[in-house]
């Protein structure tokens, strides 16, 4: 149980940081204080330091949903510091964002640090593929010409393409502000936005990394930050490094699980993340490619690095084990063509240019795949074990002073090798999906193959997922942490948690709570006007938008246009009058950040400034008083059914006997129309009006649940 000490330690730390920010005490924030205190405070530790499991395990993780202007941030850092620190754990806080992980860092942080009393250290976690890669950037330059032109480091026609002179400086300015100090290798610190593809010759994964044995280890930037983060008792990370860090087996990355109490914010996007991670793909023709590119290849390798020993035994039987993936892979292309039938999102025929892909109703693969995809995986099996044991060779070579290889030939090829590896590895991961079916009673993968460009011309993508990450996260995280803390101002749906159960698998006796937020809901109206038209007749319903919106946005300051599908938004632009397109800023047209500045700037010189956006701008926008007056909601955001995971989700449910329209659609749009709706009440004293044009929100059954759902605004329906 949470003792005396604990409490007195959270109560001062509390009292001390409202004091010396000027604050008062918010109810919702003191509940959501008390809640994680209560969970992680109740913890109950072994004699070896360790969580006890009990029979009722779960009750060691804390679910807070907890509205917009909570202060959910200094809720969780004051009650889980002291904690953590009491019980000898790291605190991870992991974010969805980047914009919130830098406020966490720049802000929240350094405040509670400021004016709370506690003593403590933290640090950013970022994964190696933020942080240059010396090595690589050594070698690049050195097999650049005098014109920086015309070398490529990749040996693959699907990797990097030829540096240009453009990029040539580019990496010999990083050499020289490394040289002076004036960087640090981390690529958000580099003064300009560097490209995917630049970055992307001068980075590395943890396959391609030589790690200690690297003679830059010293210099590494991403080794630095590692000893760093062992001195630290507060990490923040993100979702993808901490599923990368668990894809691992945990402790890879970030401290073991067993170490850890994890604060998950924006622990709605956790679920979507997790299947990410934990999905297989491979493409046919790519795959195909570099097999054929790294057999041409592993005679001038093994001339560079062969040691008279296990490099050259593995060299020996590596062109078989090549050939025979490569006539595999070959196979199945007209397999592929032959079994399935690929359609457009709207389920017409494809046609040239377009994405397709054919879904495996019930991720079942027909006999002729499952038999290939078995040869595959035997194929890849053995191709990743004897590269495996090449590695490991490379690997004592670069360590051993007296090796009988040049350490620039190992430093040059070992990169090369891990690229191998990892690709074999990602190929065995998925034909051994195909290749087996899934367990009686085991919840069914989703299996597809998506049609897409490449190179100009066709390439077949074979994916797999799990359709739910909930008995993953459930075995890799919550059943393993030490303590969990999740939240999110969007954790309900339909006013249960029941969605974030099935999803993120989190324990059905875990502590569940709904902190209220701190405004004043009735501030806000909420309206469904009588030109609002039900959005299934969607010409009607996109002529009764381009009909009411100037009507609707004819007041001062700022509005937002949300729309659910692209055409429509561009469509309902095209046809409003050119004096009021004027005062529209459309997504796509420019950047994220650069359309927000001209939407600021308009509003502070007195103007009128529309925001047309889609579902990427109904979340994590913040635009309070004047930038945001009236929230537009074209219609009730349901997901288009073209998702392979959403349709197998969709599919399992309904063979289970259940509803997946009301059990998935319904619980998915509230929650996104709650987030929608959240973008009008930034501060306590914002107000102004949310228009729904979708009639449907009052007129079906399910309307009315969701329309329930959603904050206490006042309310005028026509």
């Amino acid at each position: 149980m949470l003792n005396d000490d604990h409490k007195k330690a959270i109560q001062t730390a509390y009292s001390q940081f409202l004091a010396g920010r000027d604050l008062k005490a918010r109810y919702g924030q003191k509940l959501m204080v008390a809640a994680i205190a209560r969970t992680l405070g109740g913890i109950v530790q072994n004699g070896a330091g360790e969580r006890d499991v009990g029979k009722s395990d779960g009750e060691h993780i804390c679910v807070v949903e907890a509205g917009t202007g909570t202060g959910k941030t200094v809720a969780y850092l004051l009650a889980a510091i002291p904690l953590a620190q009491a019980q000898d754990k790291k605190l991870v806080v992991s974010t969805a964002t980047v914009a919130l992980q830098e406020q966490i860092v720049h802000k929240d942080l350094p405040e509670v640090a400021r004016h709370s009393g506690l003593k403590f250290e933290f640090s950013l976690a970022k994964g190696r593929g933020r942080y240059l890669c010396l090595s690589k950037l050594d070698q690049l330059l050195s097999g650049l010409t005098d014109s920086g032109a015309g070398f490529s480091l990749g040996l693959y026609a699907d990797e990097q393409p030829q540096v240009d002179e453009s990029g040539a400086k580019l990496y010999r300015d990083m050499a020289d502000q490394l040289a002076t100090g004036s960087w640090d290798g981390d690529r958000d610190n580099w003064p300009e936005t560097i490209e995917v593809a630049d970055w992307s010759r001068v980075t590395t994964d943890h396959r391609q990394c030589s790690g200690r044995r690297c003679p830059h280890v010293t210099n590494c930037s991403f080794f630095r930050a590692r000893e760093r983060l062992g001195k630290t008792e507060v990490i923040v990370a993100n979702h993808d490094l901490l599923l990368a860090d668990l894809a691992l087996g945990g402790g890879a990355i970030l401290p073991p699980p067993e170490e850890t109490i994890y604060v998950l914010d924006e622990a709605h996007h956790l679920p979507d993340k997790a299947l990410n991670h934990f999905a297989h793909h491979s493409r046919v023709g790519a795959s195909t490619g570099w097999l054929d590119q790294a057999n041409k290849n592993l005679g001038q390798m093994l001339g560079e690095i062969g040691d008279g020993a296990e490099l050259d035994r593995g060299g020996e039987e590596l062109p078989a084990l090549l050939t025979s993936a490569k006539q595999g892979l070959e196979q199945m292309w007209p397999l592929i063509e032959e079994q399935c039938e690929f359609e457009d999102e709207r389920g017409n025929s494809s046609s040239p240019g377009r994405s397709a892909r054919h879904r495996f109703e019930g991720g079942v693969v027909p006999e002729s795949m499952m038999q290939l995809a078995e040869k595959l995986r035997e194929d890849f099996d053995e191709l990743e074990a004897v590269l495996g044991k090449m590695l490991q060779r490379a690997q004592k070579l670069l360590e051993d002073p007296h090796s009988p290889v040049p350490a620039v030939d190992l430093e040059r090829w070992y990169p090369q090798l891990g690229s191998w590896y990892g690709r074999a590895e990602a190929n065995l991961q998925l034909w051994a999906n195909y290749a087996r079916e899934d367990a009686a009673g085991a919840l069914p993968q989703a299996r597809w193959v998506t049609l897409v460009d490449w190179g100009g011309s066709t390439d077949f993508e074979v994916c797999s997922s799990p359709i739910l990450a909930g008995k993953t996260l459930e075995y890799s995280l919550w059943r393993r942490c030490f303590g969990a803390v999740l939240t999110s101002a969007t954790l309900t749906a339909l006013g249960k948690f029941d969605r974030l159960k099935m999803r993120a698998g989190t324990p059905d006796n875990a502590s569940y709570q709904v902190v209220p937020s701190p405004f004043d809901f009735s501030r806000a109206t909420l309206q469904v006007p009588a030109a609002a038209v039900d959005a299934g007749r969607a010409d009607e319903h996109t002529d009764a938008v381009i009909d009411t919106l100037p009507q609707l946005l004819d007041g001062d300051g700022g509005a937002l246009v949300l729309f659910s599908s692209r055409r429509q938004m561009e469509t309902v632009y095209e046809s409003l009058p050119g004096t009021w397109r004027n005062r529209i800023v459309m997504q796509g047209q420019k950047s994220r950040q650069q359309l927000l500045e001209i939407h600021r700037e308009t509003v502070d010189g007195g103007g009128r400034s529309v925001l047309f956006g889609l579902a990427s701008f109904a979340e994590g926008l913040d635009l309070p008083g004047d930038y945001c007056r009236h929230v537009v909601i074209a219609k009730l955001p349901f997901s288009v059914p073209d998702d392979p995971i959403e349709a197998a989700l969709a599919e399992w449910i309904e063979a289970k006997g259940g509803n997946p329209f009301m059990q998935i659609a319904v619980p998915d749009a509230a929650l996104k129309l709650v987030q929608a709706c959240g973008r009008l009440l930034r501060t306590e004293g914002d107000s102004g009006t949310v228009t729904l044009l979708d009639r449907r929100i009052v007129t079906r059954r399910y309307g009315r649940a969701i329309l329930d759902s959603l904050p206490p605004f006042s309310r005028r329906i026509e």
